[in-house]
């Protein structure tokens, strides 16, 4: 009797324990039910793959954290297959995925998954109903599209859900966001009144600490650093002057443009796989660019941007990636700046022109 495979990827939620739990299950009843009288009772019933499919980055100072991190939950669900299944009845098989591309979207994740499941016959995938891999928020039903779309037949886990908020307020945690979210409103507050005014310190800190109690919880989804997320702050800092820098020459040169006789504008679409995570890297990356005179991000997702050019300065400074180095100097550090430009790394390219 031939086992059954089941290919099962990984991301650290909570309820990944769960999910590995019913593919062990779920794969014995199928091994099971498909049993015939001669089989053998010493081979294997199931096969279940572990996979931990990385948005990898190899340019990126994280990224070797990022695969060790991979290996420890791979070592965690092979603990809890052999924990929920008899020794003889089950092999496990485990792999990280991603080391070798640049994975972006549910696209990208499920033609991964597809060539997986080609090359070692795998019968069904079971996704975990909270997978999230390196995103900031679960991406499962846009990942059941992709595979729908593929006809790679999947199932998701059924299992049960913890409350979000109970992730969300545990010990230091809770006292990192109430502090960070008072220090944000805190300042932006006194940028909006009087710093050397005792009037404005005393009720931009009432007003901080009632927004702090109220929003600390919903602010941040994501545990916050002690010490990157202050140096992040400063970085963010000394990146201000830089972009302001930036939109005085763009608005030069724009400027330029249209002041000349011939004005020779030159609208077009271009599409720029951007290395920073998803989320408020991302954002941030999508609004500086907005924020320079004679560039448009249109669309942000899946660390892809989408952004209308105005004149071919613009489109150069973008195919150069001054503004991707500096936010990632602003979110991962000044080693992880030293990046090659998305002209060098072909990943940028026009989609359209004025027909668009």
């Amino acid at each position: 009797m031939a086992a059954e495979r089941v290919l099962v990827p990984l991301s650290d939620t909570v309820t990944v324990r769960q999910t590995v739990g019913y593919a062990v299950r779920s794969g014995l009843e199928s091994a099971d039910a498909s049993a015939g009288t001669d089989a053998d009772v010493d081979a294997p019933e199931l096969e279940i793959h572990l996979v931990v499919a990385l948005p990898y980055d190899a340019d990126s100072p994280e990224s070797q954290q990022q695969r060790d991190d991979a290996e420890q939950l791979l070592s965690r669900g092979t603990n809890w297959v052999e924990e929920d299944a008899p020794a003889t009845a089950v092999t496990v098989e485990t792999t990280v995925l991603g080391t070798d591309e640049l994975l972006f979207g549910p696209r990208d994740y499920a033609d991964t998954f597809g060539r997986y499941v080609d090359d070692h016959d795998i019968d069904r995938i079971v996704l975990d109903p909270e997978y999230s891999p390196g995103a900031t928020t679960p991406m499962l039903q846009p990942l059941e599209r992709e595979l729908e779309r593929k006809g790679l037949p999947f199932d998701e886990a059924p299992v049960e859900r913890p409350a979000r908020h109970q992730r969300l307020v545990s010990g230091g945690e809770t006292v990192d966001r109430l502090f960070a979210t008072f220090a944000i409103s805190f300042g932006f507050y006194l940028v909006l009144g009087d710093p050397f005014y005792w009037f404005d310190l005393v009720t931009g800190a009432a007003v901080a600490g009632i927004v702090s109690i109220v929003l600390a919880r919903v602010t941040f989804t994501f545990p916050l650093d002690r010490v990157q997320s202050p140096l992040r702050v400063v970085r963010f800092v000394i990146y201000i002057p830089y972009l302001l820098w930036e939109i005085l020459k763009a608005n030069i040169a724009v400027s330029a443009v249209i002041l000349r006789p011939s004005m020779p504008i030159e609208p077009t679409l271009t599409r720029v796989n951007a290395r920073v995570r998803s989320g408020l890297p991302l954002a941030a990356l999508a609004n500086s660019i907005t924020l320079t005179p004679g560039t448009l991000t249109v669309r942000a997702t899946d660390r892809q941007l989408l952004v209308h050019t105005l004149i071919p300065a613009a489109r150069e400074d973008l195919f150069d990636g001054g503004l991707e180095k500096a936010i990632r100097f602003v979110f991962y550090g000044r080693d992880s700046a030293a990046i090659a430009s998305p002209r060098e790394r072909d990943d940028a390219e026009i989609v359209g022109g004025d027909e668009l």
